[in-house]
């Protein structure tokens, strides 16, 4: 039984619908020809709780890396942390100042409906972290910000904290997994500012922290050697620095490299609600990015103009019934 799959080939035929259905089997079609995929996790997609069906792909192995902001590697282990303590506000377009000031009081941060509930969410984390990154500090270790994060997850100390079944985390399934992640752009994030605020009292050295020029590094050491063959597919969810900054692998290597023989991304798609215009990047139609060396004339190419809250299970389940 296909439910998800039936009931999209049934009703989604036209406009926005038949992109998203379009796009879905082009995922699938990569990944039978033995195609790799990235996906790429921009705006607040942990918090809207993205992880629930993203943990079973990655399980399934239907895709191979993520890329992600600093704010969705963290807020999926707040989730995972804090579930019971955050607040819905339904009725957010209504909110005074004075409301937000009150909710700021509270120790809720909103994101749109949701509020996050720092003591909860940040401090708990931050707890364990913190010992995480100074023991590494004192034996010389150095690691990514997402390593860091896999330490904590797979050394058992927020289990004492769950508040949502394993399943549903999409960082424990990357954990487990030792799924290959980059996170561009980490500093703006909690755990970054977290971060440096102990190197400005002097208790943690910047250089614990892996860079994002190093990121870029180990990202193209990964897409050498896995872009043979089908080639590696880009599925951006959003826009912003998630995407813009992996996709950027390709050109580099074939021009600063000058690896003339590096292959493009071989299946493009974004999830995304903004438009052309004002010199945005994000709302860029696929073919732009043919000017700057990153797809191929051939690439299949896909843009769901839409809420990826909403688009992103309805492909991801299509995905999982099909690939």
């Amino acid at each position: 039984s296909k439910p998800i799959s039936e009931f999209i080939e049934k009703y989604y035929l036209h406009f926005n619908a038949a992109a998203l259905v379009d796009a879905s089997k082009g995922y699938v079609a990569h990944l039978k020809d033995g195609g790799k995929m990235m996906i790429t996790l921009a705006g607040a997609m942990s918090t809207a709780e993205l992880g629930k069906i993203l943990a079973e792909m990655i399980r399934q192995g239907k895709v191979d890396f993520i890329s992600c902001t600093g704010a969705n590697l963290e807020e999926d282990l707040m989730n995972l942390v804090a579930h019971s303590h955050y607040e819905r506000v339904p009725h957010y377009r209504d909110l005074t100042a004075q409301d937000e000031w009150d909710l700021l009081e509270r120790g809720l941060n909103r994101v749109t409906d949701t509020c996050i509930p720092e003591e909860e969410a940040f401090r708990r984390l931050q707890k364990h972290i913190v010992e995480i990154w100074k023991d590494a500090e004192a034996k010389g270790e150095r690691y990514f910000p997402h390593e860091f994060m896999y330490k904590m997850i797979l050394s058992g100390v927020l289990e004492q904290y769950y508040e949502i079944p394993r399943e549903n985390s999409w960082m424990i399934a990357a954990a487990e997994a030792n799924l290959p992640i980059v996170v561009p752009g980490w500093e703006d994030s909690t755990m970054g500012n977290i971060f440096a605020s102990y190197c400005i009292k002097g208790e943690l050295t910047a250089t614990t922290m892996k860079s994002g020029i190093e990121y870029m590094t180990y990202l193209a050491d990964w897409y050498t050697k896995n872009s043979a063959g089908k080639g590696v597919g880009f599925f951006q969810i959003g826009g912003g620095i998630a995407g813009d900054f992996p996709i950027c692998v390709v050109p580099m290597l074939y021009q600063d490299m000058e690896m003339h023989d590096i292959p493009f991304w071989s299946y493009f798609c974004q999830i995304s609600d903004s438009t052309t215009s004002y010199g945005s990047y994000s709302g860029a139609v696929p073919n732009e990015k043919i000017t700057w060396g990153k797809l191929d004339i051939t690439t299949p190419k896909f843009i769901v103009e839409s809420d990826a809250t909403i688009c992103a299970p309805l492909m991801f389940s299509y995905i999982l019934e099909n690939a």
